[in-house]
């Protein structure tokens, strides 16, 4: 049997409404600007559809693509072979059987709550080192080198007559953070085991890496800045001694055939929405594509490799550009509360603790032809999508590409203040350590070190108005 996947929620596409962005005085023409995080696609919601909403500058005529990549993301996947023939192929080793059960509500997953909680929206990465010539210059492809028996994902569901591969367990050891003021925070690290492994055991060097989803919002706009705009705030060799060495990832784009900057994903591990569709397609719902043609059974996963499939592929291309669409015009909403003054104390802060060093504020979209809601566009992303060395406290010890154990791709910030309202939680981070904005902030280290002691030094009211910043974003 199949195990329950947990309720799925429902992306409602709908029309938006606008909301008061400001209240008291008339805004100013700058802060009308910063209002607009996605420029004119931005959206006024701060409902729990927030995150689900097609671009604000998208036309009539184009919103039905958009309600196609909706289905698509949205509803199950099931067994092959089925009546269903455009939704078949599940497996044979999944996390989950739809997109929207891990981005749910098109926002942020989370880490299992408790023993019983299932671990649908957090997955396991898998690899081992490289050694051997052959496999560094395969890293230069794949950016890791598989696990042998297990694969790059470690899936924990599968068909009926095909195990699964083995169950995460995660549990957390406190530790205590004091402010200069004498107040203490008390983090969590989290450590995984993973149990019930049902192909052998894995290489004992095997290296692990727990992600959980990111909100699927604004995508499209990052993809959208030119690569000249983000290449030229990387420094990886800290020039000008600021301490920050952000370096763009170089990855391996599967349809251009080529390396190229890689801007999605935790580690900025993927090119192109496109690939990282079809990449999460195939690792999380074992659903084979052109782009991968392969299902994830390695040679020891005899009733793997055996399951009936859904065709070859089983996502046709076409679906996967409404996917594509969607995923590119999930729209990003407003800031809110521009007027407050303690809102405007702690973007002062923001700025003096230097978070806007990798956190970059805005950026301007070039004109992309067959993309007009992302063209032309002033964006307020925080991010630089470059990887950043972010310390011990964070590291996985697990390279991707050129990023190393130690290397992040700065968060984008838009929209983190509406977690809470879309998905009911605030767990931040890759995996979801940080139960709120500042834990988040107390877990950077490396290249934020500095930033953090500034933060770790206010007093407990600028720190109350660099969360009331960020809450606004």
């Amino acid at each position: 049997m199949i195990k329950p996947m947990g309720k799925r929620p429902t992306t409602v596409v709908a029309c938006f409404f606008v909301l008061p962005v400001f209240a008291g005085n008339e805004p100013t023409e700058a802060q009308k600007t910063k209002a607009l995080s996605g420029g004119a696609a931005t959206v006024f919601n701060t409902t729990h559809n927030a995150f689900s909403l097609p671009s604000a500058n998208m036309p009539l005529s184009r919103k039905l693509d958009f309600s196609v990549g909706n289905s698509f993301f949205r509803n199950p996947w099931v067994i092959a072979p089925a009546t269903t023939t455009a939704r078949d192929g599940l497996g044979p080793v999944f996390n989950t059987n739809g997109c929207q059960n891990c981005h749910i509500k098109d926002g942020r997953g989370h880490p299992p709550e408790s023993p019983s909680d299932n671990a649908v929206s957090l997955l396991v990465r898998l690899s081992v080192p490289a050694k051997t010539s052959e496999e560094k210059q395969q890293r230069v492809y794949s950016g890791i080198i598989p696990e042998p028996t297990y694969g790059g994902q470690l899936q924990d569901f599968g068909v009926p007559g095909v195990p699964e591969e083995g169950k995460v367990n995660i549990k957390y050891t406190p530790i205590t953070v004091k402010f200069a003021d004498g107040e203490t925070v008390t983090l969590r690290k989290p450590n995984l085991t993973i149990t019930g492994l049902n192909y052998g055991p894995m290489q004992k060097d095997a290296l692990f890496s727990v992600r959980v989803a990111p909100p699927m919002i604004g995508l499209g706009l990052l993809e959208a800045i030119a690569e000249t705009d983000i290449l030229v705030n990387a420094d990886p060799d800290d020039r000008n001694n600021d301490g920050i060495s952000g370096k763009a990832n170089q990855v391996w784009d599967k349809t251009k055939q080529q390396t190229t900057l890689g801007r999605f994903g935790w580690k900025a591990g993927q090119p192109s929405l496109m690939q990282q569709n079809a990449a999460a397609f195939n690792g999380d719902i074992g659903i084979t594509s052109n782009l991968f043609p392969a299902t994830d059974c390695t040679p020891k996963q005899a009733a793997c490799q055996k399951a009936a499939t859904g065709g070859n592929p089983e996502v046709e291309d076409k679906i996967l550009k409404f996917v594509e669409f969607y995923t590119q015009n999930l729209a990003v909403p407003a800031r809110r509360n521009l007027d407050d003054p303690q809102v405007q104390q702690g973007e002062k802060l923001f700025q003096q603790a230097q978070c806007d060093n990798c956190h970059i504020t805005q950026f301007k979209t070039p004109t992309l032809k067959e993309q007009p809601e992302q063209s032309n566009q002033v964006i307020h992303p925080y991010t630089d999508l470059l990887v950043h060395d972010m310390g011990e406290g964070l590291a996985d010890n697990r390279p991707e590409f050129l990023a190393n154990g130690k290397e992040w791709r700065t968060a984008p910030l838009w929209g983190i203040g509406l977690i809470q309202q879309v998905n009911g939680h605030t767990y931040l981070l890759h995996d979801g350590r940080a139960r709120n904005l500042m834990e988040a902030i107390l877990w950077h280290g490396g290249e934020a070190e500095a930033a953090k002691q500034r933060v770790l030094n206010m007093a407990k009211q600028d720190r109350q108005a660099l969360l009331a910043f960020l809450n606004s974003l």
